[in-house]
């Protein structure tokens, strides 16, 4: 059997993260850790509003430099980050044709309050693949291996970011398609809110 791919672990991760899983048959590990490295979709996720993507941030407690490991990140609700969030989801996929199908299963990830982002992101990425009827087993790495030695390393990597390199989308219909056109590479949400069961096909 292939060695395991290494990915990181994304807040709500885009689609071309999926896409990667699905290209690697969903055999991998995540990095538990590796260093928080900010501004990436570790803490940060794209939904399609109106106005083109619209980026949602989970605030982290001062001090998560460089050196803190992601896995012991704490999340700041210095102010109302997840009111902001849901509102922002509920306006922008009210009339999605899939929003009320998930709706009452992801409003209590806004409701209760994770100490750490690395948990947070967790239990949402396993919802996730359970929309998907994906593995939930998940595996993460025992200690940083800067050298992983595995099939694939996507820790470091820009590509998602920029999917179209390597992780072209399958267009979809999205809301607010008809001002903005096409949007790629948003949240798995946004997926999921247009297609619903059929967004696996979409990876």
């Amino acid at each position: 059997m292939q060695s395991p791919a290494i990915f990181p672990l994304f807040y709500l991760p885009p689609v071309s993260y999926l896409s990667a899983l699905q290209a690697h048959d969903f055999n991998f590990v995540l990095e538990a850790h590796e260093h928080f490295p900010k501004q990436t979709f570790r803490n940060r996720t794209s939904i399609c509003s109106p106005n083109g993507p619209l980026d949602l941030y989970i605030p982290v407690v001062k001090g998560a430099k460089m050196h803190t490991l992601v896995k012991d990140v704490k999340i700041s609700y210095d102010f109302k980050w997840q009111r902001l969030h849901w509102l922002s989801l509920q306006n922008c996929y009210r009339n999605s044709a899939y929003f009320e199908y998930y709706e009452d299963e992801l409003a209590p990830f806004y409701e209760k309050k994770d100490e750490f982002l690395y948990d947070y992101n967790q239990e949402l990425f396993e919802w996730v693949l359970k929309k998907l009827k994906k593995p939930t087993e998940l595996q993460f790495t025992p200690e940083y291996f800067k050298d992983a030695g595995l099939a694939a390393d996507f820790r470091d990597r820009s590509n998602f970011k920029h999917p179209e390199l390597d992780f072209p989308a399958k267009p979809y219909f999205q809301v607010f398609e008809d001002r903005n056109g096409f949007m790629p590479n948003l949240s798995i949400v946004d997926l999921l809110f247009s297609q619903g069961p059929q967004a696996k096909n979409h990876l």
